[in-house]
């Protein structure tokens, strides 16, 4: 039987790719956003995450018209992944970017938990580890940067990210659904690879992130991924790639820009700081778009 997988923020830069590999792959998909997707890869529900009764009533109709004509129940939804969300600071005012982001994911949880949705992906942000928007320098604990770092964020959109973490903790105690947080790395579009030689001259452009990058479509990988392994309970992922985003050799990255920071592992030429060794690990996932390949292909 067909999986039926509502994905919320499918219009958005990367739930478009998390849509249209699910659908490549055969699952029935709905989109639960504020606008249609560009292309019309899946039915898209204009939904507000922040009003419950919308939320729960999404996470409840019907994904297709067709299903009218084999029953008028809908049918029960396999999983979501939920991305919907202001994607940063200053897009909104902060206390918008923390109200959104965190009303919406509990509303989600929430419906899923009462409807018995068993597998919920959520997508968290590289931001929790407390640099990418600090309000100065600010040196990580350590690298590479792993999910058992101690998190500590300073803005209202990585707050709102690990409050997320949080609550889906605590609904996986509740519910004993399976909910897996993805601290996903900085999310490249094909078109962004045109970027690289801006960012390949100055690496300081991109030193916040951890030189971290990762293609929607791998992204949409590891979300499937997600979707097909069960019985993980509650965990916390990286989504990133295995190498950094500049074509200087890690040491170097470290030593300019972070001298200060313990290094707690033997780090390859060019290896990832956010770690992807758990992702790896648990639910096999291989990285396929690189972007030596991709700005090669492009030039």
């Amino acid at each position: 039987m067909t999986k039926r997988v509502i994905v919320t923020g499918g219009s958005g830069l990367a739930g478009k790719w998390v849509v249209e590999d699910l659908v490549a792959h055969g699952y029935e998909v709905l989109n639960l956003d504020r606008v249609p997707m560009a292309k019309g890869t899946a039915r898209t529900l204009i939904t507000d995450i922040t009003d419950a009764g919308q939320v729960f009533n999404a996470l409840s109709s019907t994904t297709t018209a067709k299903e009218f004509d084999d029953d008028i129940e809908p049918k029960p939804i396999d999983a979501v992944v939920h991305f919907a969300a202001i994607p940063r600071i200053l897009v909104t005012t902060d206390n918008e970017v923390f109200r959104i982001n965190v009303m919406g994911t509990y509303n989600v949880l929430d419906a899923a938990a009462k409807l018995g949705i068993r597998k919920v992906i959520v997508a968290s942000s590289e931001t929790t580890y407390g640099v990418v928007f600090a309000h100065r320098h600010r040196d990580p604990a350590y690298f590479p940067l792993d999910e058992e770092y101690p998190v500590d964020p300073m803005d209202s959109y990585a707050t709102s990210k690990v409050i997320n973490e949080v609550t889906a903790k605590a609904f996986h105690a509740r519910t004993g659904a399976d909910i897996y947080c993805l601290r996903i790395g900085n999310v490249l579009d094909p078109v962004d690879y045109q970027k690289f030689p801006t960012w390949l001259k100055d690496p300081a452009l991109r030193k916040r992130i951890a030189w971290s990058y990762i293609d929607g479509r791998d992204l949409a990988t590891a979300c499937r991924l997600g979707i097909e392994k069960d019985g993980l309970g509650f965990t916390v992922m990286n989504v990133a790639a295995d190498d950094v985003s500049s074509d200087r050799p890690v040491a170097e990255l470290l030593k300019t820009y972070y001298p200060n920071v313990p290094v707690k592992k033997p780090l390859g030429e060019f290896e990832t700081l956010l770690s992807n060794e758990k992702l790896k690990r648990l639910l096999g996932w291989k990285q396929a778009y690189r972007w030596r390949e991709q700005v090669s292909g492009q030039s």
